[in-house]
């Protein structure tokens, strides 16, 4: 795999990392808390946040093993996952939100769309 793209799958296991174990865990009170708050204001609730998370993490783990292992295909499911709740997010930013709030899931689906072509 290529510098670049291990460089990109880092940065995207680090930040889903992160993010997803503030939904799981709480540890990150103003950052939970805004996170719930998002939730709610899209008429989801504290499961449906959970399951985000469950979902965020494991594609994390997935696309980290596929970088350890030089699995194409792990790397390609985690990749996978990370898009598709990078949707879901700009989904419920769009219509709910300012676009402002629907960058860093641009972000993420931009990074996991170059993973995903080149792998």
């Amino acid at each position: 795999m290529p510098l670049s793209l291990i460089i990109i799958a880092l940065l995207l296991v680090l930040f889903f990392i992160l993010a997803s174990s503030v939904k799981l865990f709480a540890w990150h009170k103003l950052v939970f808390d805004t996170q719930l708050m998002f939730f709610k204001k899209y008429g989801l609730n504290r499961m449906a946040m959970f399951i985000i998370g469950l979902i965020e993490m494991s594609s994390a783990f997935l696309l980290l093993m596929g970088v350890l292992t030089s699995s194409t295909t792990l790397g390609l499911m985690g990749s996978t996952g990370i898009a598709f709740t990078s949707i879901g997010a700009l989904f419920f930013h769009f219509k709910f939100d300012t676009w402002k709030d629907a960058i860093p899931a641009l972000v993420t689906l931009s990074l996991s769309s170059i993973l995903i072509l080149f792998l």
